[in-house]
């Protein structure tokens, strides 16, 4: 039969589960606070941008005029329809990018943490996938993969997978030599210790990774959509300036940002969570 718990264990208990909860909360307030600063000074320098270059109101469109663009004219219904069926598609398109970017660089991750010898071998192909610009490694990828969900992938995941890559290895190196021994005197493998030690000290990196892939595949997947699939706001965008539609870009350009804003927002708000429950602090991006 178990002993009971002391009460001063129980109390002790219950504070630590209250800091982290209140910890938790401050860090929802803050982020969320920040992220309301964040718009509030992108508006201002849209503002501000709009006067200092003096630009034509026919091609550059106001906060104000957005809105009414969405709101308050007689087919802003059907535009908002148009616009919710295009940001379907996109976010679609990002989160292929986004689940192959992070798959592949955590698999990476760990075979060159497992395998040193591979280091030399996979970082130089991230880097070069890195520093290429897309639109010219696009017309090769689609000759060979086609203009499906493949091509999506590849280009959403090469913008994620370098930094994320980066990111996530530095996290599981972080693992100390007197952990490392102990968990091989313990019998343990060095494959062990990766699972088991590295990737819950690299719980961090890791965050700070899918809060970098987040609005990176999101970006991967426009540039798909424009380059390859002919689909979502990516080539939307692109069709309406070509027929001069000011307002339509203007509107499906906020629409997109603000996106990708609250993904950011609500990967930091997990991560923050996350870290919460195990006893860390999370990094404010």
């Amino acid at each position: 039969m178990s002993a009971p718990l002391h009460p001063g264990a129980l109390s002790a208990a219950g504070s630590a589960a209250s800091g982290r909860a209140g910890s938790l909360l401050r860090s929802v307030v803050r982020q969320v606070a920040t992220m309301v600063l964040v718009l509030a000074i992108v508006v201002l320098l849209w503002v501000a941008a709009l006067r200092i270059w003096d630009v034509s109101p026919y091609v550059g469109k106001t906060p104000a005029e957005v809105w009414s663009t969405l709101f308050g004219e007689e087919d802003s219904a059907e535009l908002r329809g148009d616009i919710w069926a295009l940001l379907q598609q996109t976010l679609l398109d990002a989160g292929i990018g986004f689940t192959a970017g992070m798959l592949a660089a955590i698999v990476l991750a760990a075979l060159i943490v497992r395998f040193r010898m591979l280091e030399g071998a996979v970082m130089p192909v991230a880097l070069v996938l890195q520093t290429v610009p897309l639109i010219a490694l696009a017309p090769i990828l689609i000759l060979m993969v086609g203009r499906g969900y493949a091509i999506v992938a590849i280009m959403s995941a090469i913008v994620v997978l370098f930094p994320a890559l980066v990111n996530i290895v530095v996290g599981l190196r972080s693992v100390t030599p007197q952990m490392r021994d102990l968990v091989l005197v313990y019998g343990g493998s060095p494959s062990t210790v990766l699972l088991r030690v590295g990737f819950p000290s690299a719980l961090p990196a890791l965050f700070a990774s899918v809060r970098i892939a987040v609005p990176g595949s999101l970006t991967g997947a426009l540039l798909a959509e424009w380059l390859a699939t002919g689909q979502g706001i990516g080539y939307a965008v692109v069709s309406a300036a070509g027929r001069s539609q000011n307002a339509r870009v203007w509107s499906l350009v906020v629409v997109v940002t603000l996106t990708a804003l609250l993904l950011y927002l609500l990967a930091q708000l997990i991560e923050a969570a996350v870290l919460s429950r195990f006893g860390r602090t999370a990094t404010a991006g």
